[in-house]
């Protein structure tokens, strides 16, 4: 495993990470859950990401019986806040009161003293950036959290809220959770550039388009059984086009003259981006970890990444 620094912090993270997503608390079985989680360190990953909505905390106490396991100083654990928790008015978003609350039932159920990185899960338009910088500010200080984050804001948004920091003398966000993979490159133009000012780091989510660069699937009228798309999960769906399934195709016989799977190479092509700190893999299974975490001794020479950027143009 090879780990990176996370933004302009002196913690480092493994470059492939583990979540949570869609998959713990939900239709992956606990048992299969904390085997993975424990395969996942065993393999040199120290990169824990889940959040507060996924199964509405469920997700969260799974993630923290798991890393009972572990020392927690061996470990960098990420959750995050924004989304729906209740039916309240004041049950969402990035308030002061809803993060405060919302820190406070992560800890619980995560049974844990600190979060390692705490996510804006997504931008809040009815929230001043200042006081949700303030909020995170004091989780900070009063020890827990460790480190703060946000996830798909835009570059202008990142801008901004490195400037209010700056100007008000707060803790600085350092890692934007964004969606990125070979079939979705729409961070490259602005957010990355805007962020490697700024001292944020990528955490690269959905990084194999909801299963779709596994190769898994051979035509959108091929789904095997059990899989998102079988279950209608994740928005697997926009990626399941024919188009898609024509470039991974092509993609696989560049995996295959290296000796490599798909989805090792689809991890590796992510982690080519100087930016990107982290790529967060979905694995249900044991075995899908071991799989994914090889990319992160994978470098991609100039010459087969010229082949990918042919296909993928």
């Amino acid at each position: 495993m090879k780990y990176r620094h996370l933004g302009d912090t002196g913690v480092k993270v493994s470059t492939v990470s583990l979540g949570s997503w869609l998959t713990y608390g939900g239709y992956v079985a606990n048992e299969n859950a904390v085997n993975t989680i424990l395969k996942a360190y065993d393999l040199g990953i120290n990169f824990f990401d889940t959040a507060n909505v996924y199964m509405r905390g469920e997700a969260e106490k799974v993630v923290g019986k798991a890393i009972k396991a572990f020392p927690r100083e061996s470990i960098v654990l990420s959750t995050k806040v924004f989304f729906p928790m209740g039916e309240g008015p004041n049950d969402r978003g990035l308030s002061r009161k809803h993060i405060m609350e919302q820190a406070e039932a992560s800890l619980k159920r995560l049974d844990v003293d600190y979060i390692d990185l705490y996510y804006c899960h997504r931008f809040d338009p009815e929230t001043p950036i200042e006081e949700t910088l303030r909020a995170f500010d004091d989780l900070i200080h009063q020890g827990k959290v460790n480190y703060i984050g946000v996830s798909e804001w835009t570059a202008a948004q990142i801008t901004e809220a490195a400037h209010i920091a700056d100007e008000k003398l707060l803790h600085h966000f350092v890692a934007n959770q964004s969606q990125y993979s070979m079939l979705y490159r729409r961070i490259e133009d602005e957010v990355i550039p805007a962020s490697a000012t700024h001292g944020v780091s990528q955490v690269c989510w959905s990084p194999l388009a909801q299963g779709v660069l596994t190769g898994k699937y051979t035509s959108v009228d091929h789904v095997p059984a059990g899989s998102r798309a079988a279950e209608q999960k994740g928005g697997v769906q926009r990626f399941l086009t024919e188009t898609n399934l024509k470039k991974v195709a092509r993609l696989k016989s560049i995996a295959d003259d290296l000796g490599i799977t798909m989805a090792q190479l689809a991890l590796a092509w992510i982690l080519r981006q100087d930016n990107v700190a982290s790529t967060v893999v979905g694995a249900s299974k044991p075995e899908q970890i071991v799989d994914n975490a090889k990319a992160a001794d994978l470098e991609l020479d100039p010459e087969t990444l010229g082949r990918i950027e042919g296909i993928l143009a």
